[in-house]
C-alpha cells in the first residue's frame, strides 16, 4: 500500500477549505484510457457529501453527470445541501477544474427506520469467488489492478471472431488489496463493469459515461458486515442505439443481501 493507506482512500481523500469546498486531485492508481476511472471520481464527489458537517442520515441515492474531460491533477468539490426535509436531505454537488465544471451530482441522505421490507430481485447462481480465476489485467487501465475480478460470465474478449449474444456481465469482485466495503468503496465498484458495448460487439471505439445513479439499498451496518469480501456484480444492457446505450447493474453481498442497484447511460462514437 501507499504509505498514506490504501489507495482507495488515498484516490478519495479531500482537503477542507471551507464549509462545504474541498479539494482534490487524481490518482495514478485509477487512471483509465483517457482520464480517470469513472467510479473513483463519482466516490470523490460522494465524499464531499458524506465529509460535510451539515450531512445528516447515511445516502439513499446518488446521481452524477459527467459534463466533460477531467485532466490529471488537481480539482474542487463544493457540496451544497438544497433542502432538509424531515426524512431526507437533498445535496447538489459540483466538480470543478480550471474554473470549469467537469462533473454535476446529487445525492439524497436519509435516516433508515425500521419498516416491512421485501426483497424482489434474485439472487444469481453461480460458483463461489475462490472456484474462479482471476481476471488477468494484461493490457488493461491502471484501475483494473485495484479490483480483484473473478468473471463467471460476460468477461471481455476481443480475440478474432469473439462475439456475444448479449451484455450480461457477472463477476465475483473486491478492492485490491482487500478493503472494508463502504459507501465509497461500493459506489466505485458499482461502476466496476467493461462497458456494455464491448462485451456485446467487442472492437474498440471512443465511449464515455455521461450519467451514472446508484441506489443504496444497504445501510452502514449491512455494509459493515459484509467487510473486505467479495461482492457480487451483474449488469447488462436494454439497448444500443444512435450512439447511447444504457447499462443496468445490480450488487450483492455474498449472503444475497442486495446492496445496490445502478443505472447508467454511456456515449459510444462509430
Amino acid at each position: 500500500m501507499p504509505g498514506g493507506g490504501h489507495p482507495l482512500d488515498v484516490a478519495t481523500r479531500l482537503e477542507p477549505q471551507r464549509e462545504g469546498l474541498f479539494r482534490g486531485e487524481t490518482s495514478s492508481h485509477y487512471a483509465n484510457m483517457v482520464g480517470p476511472f469513472g467510479g473513483v471520481i463519482a466516490a470523490k464527489v460522494l465524499n464531499a457529501v458524506l465529509l460535510h458537517p451539515a450531512r445528516l442520515g447515511e445516502p439513499v441515492a446518488f446521481t452524477v453527470n459527467y459534463a466533460g474531460p477531467i485532466a490529471d491533477g488537481e480539482f474542487a468539490v463544493e457540496a451544497r445541501p438544497a433542502r432538509t426535509n424531515r426524512s431526507t436531505q437533498h445535496w447538489t454537488v459540483e466538480l470543478r477544474q480550471k474554473e470549469a465544471i467537469a462533473v454535476t451530482a446529487t445525492a439524497i441522505c436519509a435516516a433508515r427506520r425500521d419498516t416491512w421490507s421485501s426483497l424482489e430481485a434474485s439472487f444469481p447462481s453461480v460458483p463461489a469467488p475462490e472456484a474462479l480465476p482471476p481476471h488477468s489485467v494484461a493490457g488493461r487501465p491502471p484501475w483494473t489492478r485495484c479490483y480483484d475480478m473473478r468473471f463467471v460470465k460476460g468477461e471481455l474478449d476481443f480475440s478474432p471472431g469473439a462475439q456475444e449474444r448479449d451484455s450480461v456481465s457477472t463477476l465475483w469482485v473486491r478492492d485490491e488489496p482487500p478493503r472494508p466495503l463502504d459507501f465509497l468503496s461500493l459506489v466505485a465498484i458499482a461502476d466496476v463493469f467493461f462497458p456494455r458495448l464491448f462485451v456485446r460487439r467487442p472492437r474498440w471505439v471512443p465511449i464515455g459515461t455521461v450519467s451514472f445513479t446508484t441506489y443504496f439499498h444497504a445501510d452502514a451496518a449491512m455494509l459493515a458486515a459484509v467487510g473486505a469480501a467479495y461482492v457480487l456484480a451483474t449488469a447488462r444492457a436494454q439497448q444500443f442505439r444512435n450512439g447511447y446505450f444504457d447499462q443496468s447493474a445490480e450488487i450483492w453481498s455474498p449472503a444475497g443481501a442486495l446492496l445496490a442497484s445502478t443505472h447508467q447511460l454511456v456515449y459510444y462514437k462509430e
